[in-house]
């Protein structure tokens, strides 16, 4: 599984760091001690990334096995 960011190339360094933990199921509290603020701060990171219009799709391999003969080759 892979995460993308796309739209990151808006988004400051501080805020692509933010995302990045919270798109990885980080709670804001885990964030703050991260990177070393307090949990306001990440709020209004998160908040100015939202409106910035990021957007992170979860890039899921096919190769899983979920369908019993997934070879992860197209037909």
């Amino acid at each position: 599984m892979e995460l993308e960011i796309r739209g990151a190339e808006r988004l400051s360094f501080r805020e692509k760091q933010a995302v990045v933990l919270k798109e990885t199921g980080h709670s804001n509290e885990d964030i703050a001690r991260e990177l070393g603020v307090n949990t306001t701060t990440v709020a209004t990171l998160l908040s100015r990334a939202r409106a910035k219009g990021y957007q992170a799709v979860i890039i899921i391999s096919t190769n899983l096995g979920l369908f019993g003969g997934d070879t992860g080759e197209e037909a």
